[in-house]
């Protein structure tokens, strides 16, 4: 047998299992706001183009308007000035959208304190608990934020200081853009902190991840379902081209 008759055995047996770690997407899906004076992205609207009609009496379907990162979404380097001169989203290697999990559970910690930051001793903890990141992984950052995916509101957590979301500080980025991982997901809106806009520089994990050649998927949901180590995630962006990220549909396979 072939590794990937393997694998499609241990599905079929039940002893590995596909979730799917992506938060629906429709036009009450939150997406970031930013403040005055700078533009927004735009929620998901679906316009009808027919719908078994005189339009086209045999099929229905629609045109989709949405901004790249609406949603559950991949980040590419382009998205960031660090990173402006890498790839864009159709540009990024098929291999390095599939590779291990690992994830960094913070659900206590982000419960006591929204705006909870990781920061290097959390990374060198984990790494001495589970060994070393697997080159090529995807670091996954649970904090139970998903529960709130339906509330945009509780999902932003703004006051008259910004939005109050768990991330990453400046020097817990620069471990990951020196880390050996593929990228960085979370269950918040984007993959900073929601008080990232004031630290130098502005939006780190953006900054240092996305011009070191990584990326980063957001708003993922199910992260509780994974174990620390040893389930696999396949992220699928659509290869826009010239994109600076894509909604994505994001799975992971678990064994049992």
């Amino acid at each position: 047998m072939t590794a990937v008759d393997t694998l499609l055995a241990a599905l079929a047996t039940g002893e590995a299992e596909i979730l799917d770690l992506t938060a629906p997407l429709s036009p009450e899906t939150p997406i970031l706001q930013l403040p005055p004076p700078f533009a927004n992205t735009i929620a998901l609207s679906l316009e009808k183009v027919s719908d078994f009609d005189d339009d086209g009496p045999f099929w229905g379907w629609n045109n989709i308007h949405t901004g790249e990162h609406t949603g559950t979404h991949l980040d590419a380097p382009v998205h960031w000035a660090s990173g402006r001169d890498g790839r864009s989203v159709d540009q990024i290697p098929p291999s390095r959208l599939v590779g291990p999990a690992v994830v960094l559970d913070f659900t206590a910690e982000t419960e006591a304190d929204p705006d909870f930051l990781l920061e290097p001793a959390h990374l060198d903890a984990h790494v001495a608990e589970h060994g070393p990141l697997p080159a090529g992984c995807w670091l996954l950052f649970r904090t139970g934020w998903s529960r709130h995916g339906g509330d945009p509101v509780a999902f932003a957590n703004a006051d008259e200081s910004g939005p109050h979301t768990p991330g990453v500080s400046v020097a817990g980025s620069q471990w990951l853009a020196a880390s050996p991982i593929t990228g960085f997901g979370v269950e918040t809106v984007g993959i900073d902190a929601g008080q990232a806009g004031g630290m130098d520089p502005a939006f780190p994990t953006h900054y240092f991840l996305l011009g070191a050649d990584k990326y980063g998927l957001t708003q993922l949901q199910n992260l509780d379902r994974l174990p620390a180590t040893g389930a696999m995630v396949i992220a699928s962006p659509l290869p826009i081209v010239g994109g600076t990220g894509s909604p994505a549909r994001v799975l992971a396979v678990v064994p049992r």
